[in-house]
């Protein structure tokens, strides 16, 4: 079961004249739905249902089910937050007063419980308590998203208890199913939790659905124990009670008025004899795991007030396994910090708590180059309860994770005796927590890093050379016989292999057979284009890929290898290797599932069609990939040919950049460049023309993608009419007639809901087309326009086209041969 993103349900049982089925209702003033319902009743998530609020917070509730009169009451019904384009079937408590009812700005509803937490459902979607007494949750499109399964069970109808219990019950009011028995994240004061259950919390985030918590909160048949989700789950922290008869499984903790009890070997009504004090409650109370791994408790006095971490007096901030995110060293104060700036980069640099990464990922094939990363006063969360290996030294500790190529640290304490020490070896490396000297025992981490050897290949002048790169001369030498090695490529396959292993900085290279057995002979083709072909694959650890196959442009593969090898950032592809092979060069990114960005924006090729909020999400990620090249890496990097092509969508629809074959790198003390004209027509800034460019031809760029994104169509579009064939001549009337709302994209519904919204979004596409490139904003000026602590420049102008730039793109369209590379397209 999942847990809701809040939802909620009220009501009261006052003037009630109420038909259930298919939610008609005769309204009098304050009424409110009945806490039971009947078989053979439909409710409908509709605007235009009975008993909906909408909340001035932001979320909105349908209520279907209600028990209470005043102050915070439990009710079930359809839940959403933010703009509500998804729902939840949920138990929620709200505020209610016998006189007003629910106010829409009175506390927002507290989620307790949801069906369909991972899988929530669009307007008009059904509930449907049917006829053989199953409920039964349906989408707008008919497909079954949830039921309770109890078809022939003798149900004969449905109840939301005084303890916010959904029951179905049976002619003698004997409980046939309820949501109590499936825990979200939440505990009510009342319920249990049994052993073999667990709370599971709700990823804090408007769209609740993108990822799933690590976390768990469990009963044990000693106690209780948090979990984080790593392989196997790993307690980070326990509650322990030393009963005689262990193999009792009917254990259960139950959240009561003041404390936490806890139920082994005895049942109530007897004495737990054992449990963890709570504050008592003032109203109404109830226990969340939260995002984060903090288990609290919320308390209603006026308003929802937390009392009480349950964890606190147990664990630090530090102490939490995702406090500072992976491969972290969390300090004083939760300061969080990379174990090493040579082989770990911060996932973003502007929030630290999102964890590090490897510089040069860990892999199988070169277990001799793996070496550590000392680190002295180091404890891990879990090393109470968990080691592999008791009464060994740091020596023998150490040798067991080289020796298993899944193992990420040895974690090494010991008390008064160095040889008699305690080992963990984890396969997922989550926050380390630095500590004073203890008196107790010593800690010690040994973070295990794939060192870059230079090859045995190279002479020994050569290594001299490279190790000196910091020297211009150096530089010149290295270029020189680089290029020297690059004519010998035509005649001699095996020295070309020679030349690319000098390239400093490169990524784990594969091997060819590796490539060819993962693609299974480079039979799963995903997409084609100028540079090659694009083949699906699967390594050995079972992580997807997609390999590009470039034949013999080493121009290309050098310059995307050099660009994008050494960076790292949630919203570019990572690349995970490459492959020469003769005079083959291949090239292994992380696979995006739900390809490139056309698939999902242009007519007719759309998989399905996006709704407002995730376009907002895609435009952000780009924007914030494209600010990374631009501002954080060691060398600026533009990447020339920003299309919506080369923005690849995970399985969340997460963006991120790709194809850094046209890339230019440039000194971040440089502002502009000179060089050859090259990217994809109709995404081409007018300075081009000048073949003196700045990173602002990358804005010009993503402002085109962006107007693509929001019209649902491409910048240039054949099959419009003549005086439409141009987006950016459509967008420019549109300016001057002040008709913008007419150009966002007709075949989505949602966008036309939020047309005034995007037609706002539009002015951002505008700050970044201005012709004059001195005039475009930077790429982390747009970013903070997006998060709306920046305003969009009040004086633009709005001649969008260049005469010049428009004469080459209609040129061009006459002619069959494309004037420009344009990097691989299609889905990786």
């Amino acid at each position: 079961m999942s847990e809701p993103r809040m939802i909620s349900c009220y009501s009261f049982a006052l003037f009630i004249i109420l038909n259930l089925n298919n939610y008609s209702v005769t309204a009098q003033p304050f009424d409110y739905p009945n806490p039971i319902a009947n078989l053979s009743t439909t409710w409908t998530n509709i605007d235009s249902a009975p008993h909906s609020v909408n909340f001035y917070g932001g979320s909105k509730i349908r209520v279907i089910l209600f028990r209470g009169t005043f102050g915070p009451s439990f009710a079930c019904g359809f839940y959403c937050n933010g703009d509500c384009t998804s729902y939840l079937f949920a138990v929620f408590i709200v505020e209610t007063d016998s006189e007003e009812g629910i106010s829409q700005f009175g506390t927002e509803p507290q989620v307790v419980w949801s069906a369909n937490r991972d899988d929530p459902v669009s307007d008009g979607a059904t509930l449907n308590l049917t006829s053989k007494g199953e409920l039964v949750l349906r989408d707008v499109d008919g497909s079954t998203v949830w039921t309770t399964n109890t078809t022939g069970k003798s149900v004969a109808g449905m109840n939301i208890t005084d303890v916010g219990n959904l029951v179905l019950y049976d002619v003698n009011r004997s409980i046939i199913w309820q949501s109590f028995d499936y825990p979200t994240d939440s505990l009510v004061l009342g319920q249990r939790l049994f052993h073999g259950k667990k709370l599971v919390p709700s990823v804090s985030s408007t769209n609740w659905t993108t990822q799933k918590g690590l976390y768990s909160f469990q009963v044990s048949k000693t106690g209780l124990n948090a979990y984080i989700g790593s392989n196997p789950p790993r307690s980070y922290w326990g509650y322990s009670v030393r009963y005689s008869n262990a193999s009792i499984d009917k254990s259960y903790v139950k959240l009561s008025n003041g404390i936490l009890s806890l139920f082994i070997e005895t049942a109530e009504p007897s004495d737990s004899g054992d449990g963890i004090k709570l504050p008592n409650a003032s109203s109404a109370q109830f226990m969340k795991l939260m995002p984060d791994g903090h288990l609290k408790l919320f308390d209603w006095q006026q308003r929802w007030i937390e009392v009480a971490e349950l964890f606190s007096p147990f664990l630090g901030e530090c102490d939490y396994p995702l406090a500072c995110g992976r491969n972290v060293l969390c300090s004083t104060n939760q300061q969080c910090s990379c174990p090493s700036t040579e082989y770990f980069r911060a996932v973003n640099d502007r929030q630290p708590n999102l964890g590090c990464s490897e510089i040069t990922p860990l892999t199988c094939d070169a277990t001799q180059d793996h070496v550590f990363v000392d680190l002295e006063n180091v404890k891990y969360f879990t090393f109470i309860a968990n080691a592999d290996m008791e009464k060994v030294n740091v020596e023998t500790c150490k040798q067991a994770c080289l020796k298993n190529c899944s193992c990420k640290a040895a974690m090494f304490r010991y008390g008064s005796n160095s040889s008699d020490g305690e080992c963990y070896l984890p396969s997922d490396l989550f926050t380390m927590n630095t500590v004073d000297r203890d008196s107790n025992y010593n800690a010690s981490a040994f973070v295990k890093v794939q060192k870059v050897q230079i090859r045995k290949g190279i002479s020994q002048a050569t290594t001299i050379v490279i190790l000196g790169t910091a020297s211009v001369l150096s530089l010149i030498v290295v270029v020189g016989i680089a290029a020297a090695r690059i004519r010998k490529l035509k005649k001699n396959d095996k020295m070309g292999e020679e030349y690319i292993d000098i390239v400093p900085g490169m990524p784990t290279r594969f091997s060819y057979e590796e490539l060819k057995t993962a693609t299974e002979n480079f039979s799963k083709k995903l997409g084609q284009g100028g540079f090659g072909s694009v083949f699906e694959g699967t390594l050995e650890d079972g992580s997807k890929i997609a390999v590009k196959c470039l034949g013999q442009v080493n121009k290309s593969f050098l310059a995307e290898v050099e660009s994008i090898g050494s960076i790292h950032h949630v919203n570019l592809v990572r690349l995970r290797g490459f492959c020469a092979w003769k005079t083959e060069r291949f090239l292994a990114y992380d696979f995006m599932s739900n390809g490139s960005l056309d698939r999902w924006i242009y007519p007719g090729d759309r998989d399905h069609i996006l709704d407002w909020e995730c376009r907002k999400k895609i435009i952000l990620d780009v924007a914030k990939g494209l600010a990374y090249l631009h501002e954080d890496c060691r060398q600026k990097i533009i990447h020339l040919d920003i299309k919506p092509q080369n923005i690849l969508l995970d399985q969340d629809f997460n963006a991120k950049v790709s194809d850094f074959g046209l890339a230019k790198l440039i000194d971040r003390n440089e502002t502009e460049v000179i060089t050859t004209m090259r990217g994809t027509l109709g995404y081409l800034a007018p300075e081009w023309l000048s073949s003196v460019i700045t990173a602002k031809v990358d804005v010009y760029s993503f402002g085109i993608v962006l107007l693509e994104i929001l019209c649902g169509r491409k910048n240039v579009d054949r099959s419009q009419p003549e005086e439409s064939y141009h987006l950016l001549e459509v967008f420019q009337k549109c300016w001057e007639q002040e008709t913008l709302l007419e150009i966002v994209d007709k075949q989505s519904e949602d966008m036309q809901v939020h047309a005034t919204k995007v037609a706002e979004m539009m002015k951002v596409a505008s700050w970044c087309l201005q012709t004059d490139f001195t005039k475009r904003p930077s790429m982390s000026m747009v970013i903070k326009v997006l998060e709306g602590t920046l305003q969009v420049e009040s004086n633009l102008n709005y001649n969008f086209t260049d005469v010049r730039l428009h004469r080459s793109i209609v040129e061009d369209e006459k002619d069959e041969t494309p004037l420009f590379p344009s990097i691989l397209s299609g889905p990786r």
